[in-house]
């Protein structure tokens, strides 16, 4: 049986990660020891270690909830884990395009802003370097 500290090093991960699981109810003790002690057993550094792997590919604490509970009543999640991914894939593409689009009308900013020069604000501007962005020139 390992303590809280041990299961944290055997799953790769820090003692306040695995409190925070215990929290959340991801994780549950096998048992207590005589100390008031959470125990804990191999089948959970697998499970902790499940939980990790699923962080590591995107899936929140609340995905990897529901893809335990599946577990648990002895169904498969599998359908649930490619619907998610495929889910946050979407997702993930409209952010890409959006961090794009972004960082062109950004350059083309930097691009205007070289030819302009300082200016203190004066009651009626206060940047005017952000401000010509709106008056289109």
């Amino acid at each position: 049986m390992l303590t809280v500290s041990e299961l944290a090093e055997a799953g790769n991960t820090s003692v306040h990660t695995v409190r925070y699981y215990l929290r959340e109810g991801l994780i549950s003790p096998s048992a207590q020891g005589d100390n008031h002690y959470r125990l804990f057993g191999m089948a959970d550094v697998v499970r902790l270690r499940f939980i990790r792997s699923a962080k590591l590919l995107g899936f929140t604490l609340a995905d990897i909830r529901q893809i335990l509970e599946h577990a648990e009543l002895g169904e498969s999640p599998c359908a649930d884990v490619r619907s998610i991914i495929q889910q946050r894939m979407q997702d993930i593409e409209a952010r890409i395009r959006e961090m794009q689009q972004l960082h062109a009308r950004m350059a083309v900013a930097l691009e205007k802003w070289e030819a302009m020069p300082d200016r203190t604000p004066d009651g009626n501007s206060i940047c005017h370097l952000i401000e010509s962005m709106n008056q289109g020139g």
